[in-house]
């Protein structure tokens, strides 16, 4: 039995069909789509042409053509453009986008990220702020990512390009060569200090 909290405020098209104990929360639009058993469309989604599995909860996001396994979690603010499949037990958290794209089991990317044109493993972070620079301008380039690697926030990685298992990405680097398996990866520019400058910076604003 699918359970609306507010069924009046939903759009549910002729194509729907909702497995056992569904909870479906206001304002929900959803079309030509199968949604799994026991699976929560929280408020303010936009989901079409799409397969959702058992056990996933979907909050405020936007979900077109794509294939969601079970226990997964997404949202709010996400948003899954076509040919897009998320794996088990998966995490998308606020503000993330995907685009043509699969991601493996276990792997999280939990918020503010851009994944486009790419094959992400299991178990993986992808980071706060992390990019998927799919695009030189002419044409779209794959990225591949192996299982238990670790991308830290506010990276970009540079298409195409492959990054292999159990390997590390440091916070704030840009990638642009193949990473080998179990490689650690840092690029960045060496901060630089000036001792008590600050306070004649801002005199010298005040003047």
């Amino acid at each position: 039995m699918t359970k609306f909290l507010n069924k009046s405020s939903c759009y549910i098209g002729e194509n729907v069909v909702f497995g056992k104990n569904v909870v479906i929360y206001e304002n929900n639009h959803v079309e030509n789509c199968r949604i799994g058993d026991n699976t929560i469309l929280l408020p303010n989604n936009f989901i079409l042409n799409s397969v959702i599995g058992n056990d996933c909860k979907i909050h405020s996001s936007v979900i077109e053509e794509s294939q969601i396994e079970n226990n997964v979690s997404i949202g709010p603010f996400a948003r899954l453009r076509p040919n897009c499949k998320i794996s088990s037990s998966v995490k998308i958290g606020n503000f993330v986008e995907i685009k043509n794209s699969k991601v493996g089991q276990g792997t999280k990317i939990s918020h503010l990220a851009y994944v486009g044109d790419s094959e992400i493993g299991k178990n993986c972070n992808v980071g706060c702020g992390v990019i998927f620079a799919n695009y030189d301008g002419k044409s779209k380039h794959k990225i591949t990512i192996g299982n238990h690697v670790f991308i830290g926030s506010n990276c970009n990685l540079i298409s195409p390009l492959n990054i292999d298992d159990d390997s590390y990405i440091c916070a704030g680097t840009t990638v642009t060569e193949n990473v080998d398996k179990e490689d650690f990866v840092i690029g960045r520019v060496r901060q630089e200090v000036k001792k008590k400058r600050a306070t004649k910076y801002w005199n010298k604003e005040e003047k």
